[in-house]
């Protein structure tokens, strides 16, 4: 029988797509099963720390649930990585966002590294998530397209926008690599990264939705779950 991972989308906006699920899925085993779920409270959209923090209760009910049906890992379908720690504390199965994962991957692969995003005011939650990895000396610089999540579905305007932000962080920050700073930022990866190849830049992108997936994968094989050092239970009250 194989793994299952369960897929929570931490919005009630229509923002992922079952094209943007299968392309998730693209490099999982055969036999591991991704089930979607999305909360029923919460923000359309996760674009600052107050939609995040207005989407973790839901998502917390359903981590718990997820955990309860045996599933073998949780993914948080967010780079932000909305209630990931609080997730951790609550359920004995592995929880990944967006964000450590495609950093993890991003690291083996180059120096400096140049994440990528959709609007302004996600840049400070984001650099906020690096500075609280200990990440700073590897990422670069935190850039934005200033591309809503709700158009990430206008693949070509995407595409074009991707690229004209990676070679500013390539010339001006010195990025060696570019990490995707949106989970619904799908089927853009192969594109982005030929369109900079065609400038000369051979330089790898990381999509942070299948980074997430396949690093849950690898944990749940590996029979990985949580410190409960680091992520202590809650107290009984």
């Amino acid at each position: 029988m194989g793994l299952v991972i369960k897929n929570i989308i931490p919005v009630t906006g229509n923002v992922i797509t079952e094209e943007m699920i299968a392309y998730m899925r693209k490099y999982l085993s055969p036999d591991t099963e991704l089930r979607s779920v999305q909360i029923k409270v919460g923000p359309p959209s996760i674009e600052c720390e107050y939609d995040e923090a207005v989407c973790a209760p839901d998502v917390l009910r359903l981590c718990k649930e997820a955990e309860e049906e045996g599933c073998d890992g949780i993914f948080i379908n967010c780079y932000g990585d909305p209630a990931v720690k609080a997730a951790r504390e609550y359920v004995d199965i592995p929880v990944f966002g967006g964000f450590e994962p495609s950093l993890h991957l991003s690291m083996g692969l180059a120096d400096k590294i140049a994440i990528i995003s959709v609007m302004n005011n996600v840049l400070p939650m984001i650099e906020g998530n690096v500075a609280r990895a200990h990440l700073d000396g590897r990422v670069c610089c935190v850039r934005s397209i200033d591309i809503p999540v709700e158009d990430l579905q206008q693949h070509d305007k995407l595409v074009k926008a991707l690229i004209a932000e990676a070679v500013e962080a390539i010339k001006v920050d010195g990025a060696q690599a570019v990490s995707l700073g949106c989970t619904a930022m799908v089927d853009v990866t192969e594109d982005v990264q030929a369109g900079l190849m065609e400038l000369g830049y051979e330089i790898p992108v990381i999509e942070a939705a299948q980074a997430a997936v396949m690093l849950l994968e690898l944990e749940a094989k590996m029979h990985l779950k949580q410190s409960r050092i680091t992520y202590m239970r809650p107290p009984e009250r």
